[in-house]
């Protein structure tokens, strides 16, 4: 009996007594209390449900004073809101995480938290990078990385990036919007199943519509590690034209069988080390449980992002790898696209 055969059969049996649900809509903290609030006798609108163009739109329509207002008094929202101004989700955010001088385009603290931080100027940017990060990570090491592993961080991971562009009309978003999956006991579970990815890839095109309203100007390369490009694969097909790229790094799979069941007008890369241990997980997808093929395959169509001489995991961001330099010029690419 073949590896990929029992692998198969071990996924099926997981899947008897494990379907995978839905998650939960994410609300920001203070929703409660932002929707018992009004403007001028006028509902705000909930978060659960208004696009970020209604989102825009109700705040177009508000006196200067008036937002800075609504951003003071409900911050958890406003900060974490997408199709607000980001000069007020910089403000809002910088209250509640009590980091002045940031960038903090998203902050919850609740649970393993959510965290976005933007490097270089996103107002005035023509390019944008949005790195999605994967498997245990957490408000907790966002900065630190992974076990202490800067190469872990999705905020090192950024300023490599934008470093290794050199373009000051670049922005690097590092983007935790999602509660990613667990490593480790029965939480484990939550790395086969989609139910993350699904609901984190909800997110993540709120997050695109949002960039496009605030820098239509710009365009957008998504980038995701590990299960990240899961996530990644789930906003796809809700790309909006901005996004002129996606790739993904180490990934485990993006739930479908090749590059143009994705369904997004944007170019698709793969980059895989050949000793990154995602190398091991099996190219299987049974009952949603699973993410079958390796995007880095031939057959599945993507672009191939050179990976030689990456080592493992985590150095696809390291200084001077290929990859990082791949990516760069994927970047790059698109001046002729702004």
């Amino acid at each position: 009996m073949t590896r990929r055969l029992l692998a198969r059969i071990a996924l099926g049996l997981l899947a008897v007594g494990l379907w995978p649900g839905s998650a939960a809509a994410y609300e920001p903290p203070g929703t409660a209390a932002w929707l018992a609030d009004t403007v001028d006798g006028h509902p705000l609108p909930d978060p659960a449900s208004a696009s970020p163009a209604d989102v825009a739109a109700f705040f177009a329509a508000l006196a200067p004073e008036t937002a800075s207002d609504l951003a003071r008094r409900h911050p958890g929202v406003v900060g974490n809101l997408d199709g607000a101004p980001l000069a007020l989700r910089y403000e809002a955010n910088e209250r509640t995480a009590g980091l002045p001088g940031r960038q903090l385009l998203a902050y919850d603290p609740t649970g393993d938290g959510r965290i976005a931080e933007v490097v270089g100027d996103l107002a005035t940017a023509e390019r944008v990078a949005v790195i999605v990060p994967g498997v245990d990570t957490t408000l907790g090491n966002f900065h630190t990385g992974l076990g202490g592993r800067q190469e872990r961080s999705p905020l090192w991971q950024a300023r490599q990036v934008f470093e290794a562009a050199g373009d000051d009309r670049l922005a690097v978003i590092a983007w935790l919007g999602y509660d990613a999956p667990e490593n480790g006991g029965l939480s484990t579970m939550s790395l086969i199943r989609s139910d993350r990815a699904e609901s984190g890839g909800e997110s993540l095109a709120g997050l695109l519509d949002g960039l496009a309203l605030a820098s239509p100007q710009a365009t957008v390369t998504v980038i995701g590690h590990s299960y990240g490009s899961t996530v990644a694969a789930y906003a796809a097909p809700a790309f909006p034209a901005q996004v002129t790229d996606l790739v993904a790094l180490g990934s485990p799979g993006m739930d479908v069988d090749t590059a143009a069941e994705l369904g997004t007008n944007a170019r698709v890369w793969a980059g895989l080390a050949a000793d990154d241990p995602i190398t091991n997980v099996p190219d299987l997808r049974v009952l949603g449980l699973g993410h079958g093929e390796d995007p880095a395959d031939a057959e599945f169509g993507a672009l191939r992002l050179d990976a030689t001489g990456n080592s493992g995991h985590d150095g696809y961001f390291v200084p001077g790898a290929t990859v990082l330099r791949g990516l760069t010029a994927i970047i790059e690419s698109t001046r002729s696209a702004a």
